[in-house]
C-alpha cells in the first residue's frame, strides 16, 4: 500500500498536493496529519503543514484485476461485473463458455471464489468482506436442485424407516440441505465426516 508524505500551505494544499501527484481522488486516500503547519507574521517563523497520506485498499479493482488475469490464462472470455451490498461482493461472469468455470457441481466456481476472496479480504484491513461468484444463475439452480433433493430424501426416510448419507458436499451445500429440513416434523439432519468428504445424513427424529 503506498505512503506518501506531502507539505502545503495549509493541510487542505498539502492534501491537494498529494491527489494531484498520486492522481486520485480524496475518497480513494485516508491522511494523518503531522503539522498543521503555521502561517507565522508577516513570513517570518512560517512552516508549511504536513501529512501522511495513505492509499486505500482498492479490494473490488484487486478482486477484478485477479480474475481477469486467471481467465486470461484459462483462455476463458467472460465479462466481469461486480457489485456490493451489505458487505457481499457479489461477481457475475457473463460468456460463451460458463461450463468451464462451473465445474463438475461447481467445483471450479467454488475455488475461484474461494481464491478471489482471499485477494479481497487480503491484509485485513478492511471489515471481512463475502464473496459471492456466480455466473448463469448457476448457485440459484444448484440450491433449488439440492432443496428437491432434500425433500425426496426425507419422504425416503419417512417410508423405510432408515437413515440416509448423502454424497460429499460443500459447507454452503449442506447448509442448503440443513435448512431445506430443520422445520421437518418427522426427520433430522447432522454432518458427518472430514472435509472434502464431509456429508449431510438424514435420519428419522427420536421420540422422547
Amino acid at each position: 500500500m503506498k505512503v506518501l508524505e506531502m507539505a502545503g500551505k495549509t493541510v487542505e494544499d498539502a492534501l491537494q498536493n498529494a491527489l494531484n501527484e498520486l492522481k486520485l481522488t480524496a475518497d480513494k486516500v485516508e491522511y494523518e496529519v503531522l503539522d498543521e503547519g503555521h502561517k507565522g507574521f508577516l513570513n517570518f517563523g512560517s512552516r508549511p503543514a504536513k501529512i501522511r497520506v495513505k492509499v486505500k485498499k482498492d479490494y473490488i479493482n484487486d478482486g477484478r484485476t485477479f480474475l481477469r488475469d486467471v481467465l486470461d490464462k484459462m483462455g476463458v472470455k467472460a465479462e466481469i461485473r461486480i457489485k456490493e451490498e451489505d458487505n457481499v461482493v457479489r461477481i457475475s461472469l457473463a460468456g460463451p463458455d460458463m461450463g468451464i468455470l462451473i465445474g463438475y457441481r461447481g467445483e471450479t466456481l467454488d475455488s475461484l471464489q474461494y481464491l478471489v476472496s482471499l485477494v479481497v479480504n487480503k491484509g485485513g484491513e478492511n471489515e471481512y468482506k463475502r464473496v459471492i461468484l456466480d455466473t448463469e444463475n448457476y448457485r440459484m439452480k444448484r440450491e433449488e436442485t439440492l432443496k428437491r433433493l432434500a425433500k425426496r430424501i426425507a419422504d425416503k426416510v419417512r417410508a423405510t424407516g432408515r437413515q440416509v448419507k448423502l454424497e460429499p458436499m460443500n459447507p454452503y451445500e449442506r447448509r442448503v440441505i440443513h435448512s431445506a429440513l430443520q422445520n421437518d416434523l418427522n426427520v433430522e439432519t447432522f454432518s458427518e465426516g472430514d472435509e472434502p468428504y464431509r456429508r449431510v445424513v438424514v435420519d428419522l427424529k427420536k421420540k422422547a
